[in-house]
C-alpha cells in the first residue's frame, strides 16, 4: 500500500543538519512516529518526500529550511515572565516549551532577568537544510474519526 492522503504511516527517522551529528532520532525513543498524512502534521518537505512510498522502504531526504520550519526571522523576540517557566533552571542558548496561547511551542532562551526571561520564537531548525534518514515501517487506511480529527489515533498516535 502505497503513502497518500488520509493514510496512517509509522515511520522511524533521525535528523540532522548536512555533515553533523544527528539532532532528533525516534529511535532513542523506540516507538515509531505515526502521522495521518496529508494533513499537515509534518513539515512539507518530508511529506513531499514520503508521498507514494510503501512500507518496508528506506530512503534519505534532503529539505531545505524553506520546506522544513522556514526561514529565520529577525525580532521573533519576546519577554516572558519568568513565573511562566516553573522551576526550570534557565541559561542563554537553552531550547525549552513553552505554552503559548497557540499551544506548546519550542522557544530558545536568549537572556535571563530578575523576573523575565527574553526568547526567540523562531524554531529552534528555523533557516535548517536538513537531513533525514527515514524508514517507513506501516501504512494503513485511516479511520473515518482519525480523518475527521485530523490525525492518528491509538499506538504512536494522539490519545484523547
Amino acid at each position: 500500500m502505497k503513502i497518500e492522503k488520509d493514510r496512517v504511516v509509522r515511520f522511524h527517522y533521525t535528523v540532522a543538519e548536512p555533515g553533523q551529528e544527528p539532532v532528533e532520532s525516534s529511535r532513542d525513543r523506540g516507538e515509531p512516529l505515526a502521522i495521518l498524512f496529508g494533513h499537515g502534521n509534518i513539515i512539507p518537505g518530508l511529506e513531499k518526500a514520503m508521498d507514494g512510498r510503501e512500507a518496508g522502504e528506506s530512503f534519505k531526504a534532503d529539505v531545505t529550511a524553506e520546506d522544513a520550519y522556514g526561514e529565520r526571522r529577525d525580532g521573533l523576540t519576546q519577554r516572558v515572565p519568568k513565573k511562566h517557566f516553573g522551576n526550570q533552571r534557565l541559561t542563554a542558548g537553552m531550547q525549552v516549551v513553552l505554552n503559548t496561547n497557540f499551544g506548546p511551542r519550542a522557544v530558545t532562551v536568549q537572556k535571563v532577568g530578575m523576573s523575565v526571561v527574553d526568547v526567540d520564537l523562531n524554531h529552534p531548525m528555523a533557516g535548517k537544510d536538513l537531513q533525514f534518514d527515514i524508514e517507513i515501517v506501516e501504512v494503513r487506511e485511516a479511520s473515518a474519526e482519525e480523518i475527521e480529527h485530523g490525525h492518528v489515533h491509538g499506538e504512536g498516535g494522539h490519545h484523547h
